[in-house]
């Protein structure tokens, strides 16, 4: 029998299509769990994010805001956010480029006026919410999202930015030290979306926040992703396990390489590695 592991899982492209759960990977992940393997989700959308439908299945925890936020068996044992002057210099840069954005975190998004309208127009095709019908669009982010035109005093850990007029890596320069930037993991969104971060937080950081808590080794962790930031993740995992169509940093780091969500690919990753 296989030694009991901790598996995180990512959701975007990974553990969900386009916002939709297969059936085959919620079976999937209640017989991991029957079989005494603890499951996470680690992805970048923030705790308010994790919609009833994407927790179904039943997680042992998750790590939120790429690795910003951790939580497992209902403790909270990490949660980042931007220092204030940061948080304020960012809000003022964005909307000086007129940038559609999210300040994400665990409670709430927080957003501009008018950017639901924007958001919905944006991605509309890329993100279903699995809560109603397939034309429903960005629900996930809808349902959790407040508008107010006064930002400046926000807390978040992470923003996400759409239609942006300038590339990812000058709207972090122009924002400060201590701010990394990553291209967006929803596909199709092209070079106008992205992430915006803690330079020192990635997913690696929140799963070892979770090893250490349970006392386990890092050689028993199953890390399955397939974008940008899910590089360290799978890096740092005893196993990594990449999407077929992955980011190449993804692939090249990972040992096994299964088919996407749209197929159930965490299927056909549980039985390879002898979890089910």
């Amino acid at each position: 029998m296989t030694a009991a592991r901790t598996i995180f899982l990512d959701v975007d492209g990974t553990y969900a299509d386009r916002g939709i759960v297969p059936p085959g990977h919620v079976d999937a992940v209640r017989a991991v769990r029957r079989a005494g393997h603890r499951v996470l989700l680690c992805t970048g959308r923030p705790k308010s994010m994790l919609s009833p439908h994407l927790l179904a299945a039943g997680f042992d925890g998750f790590v939120a805001a790429a690795g910003g936020y951790v939580e497992i068996d209902g403790r909270v044992l990490l949660d980042r956010r931007f220092p204030r002057d940061l948080a304020a210099r960012a809000v003022e840069v964005l909307d000086g480029h007129g940038v559609a954005y999210l300040l994400e975190a665990p409670e709430a998004i927080y957003g501009p006026p008018g950017v639901d309208v924007r958001l919905t127009a944006l991605l509309g095709d890329h993100l279903r919410s699995g809560e109603g019908s397939e034309h429903d669009g960005p629900l996930d982010i809808l349902n959790v999202l407040e508008m107010t035109a006064d930002l400046s005093a926000a807390s978040f850990g992470k923003i996400t930015y759409f239609d942006s007029p300038i590339a990812v890596g000058s709207l972090a320069e122009s924002i400060g030290e201590g701010v990394g930037a990553l291209p967006s993991s929803i596909p199709g969104m092209g070079d106008s979306a992205g992430e915006l971060y803690l330079a020192d937080v990635h997913k690696a950081v929140g799963i070892r926040a979770v090893v250490d808590y349970l006392g386990i080794s890092r050689e028993d962790v199953v890390a399955v992703g397939d974008g940008p930031n899910d590089v360290e993740m799978i890096a740092y995992a005893g196993i990594g396990v990449a999407i077929d169509g992955a980011v190449p940093a993804v692939l090249a780091a990972a040992a096994h390489v299964v088919p996407g969500p749209e197929r159930e690919g965490l299927v056909e990753a549980f039985a390879t590695l002898g979890l089910i």
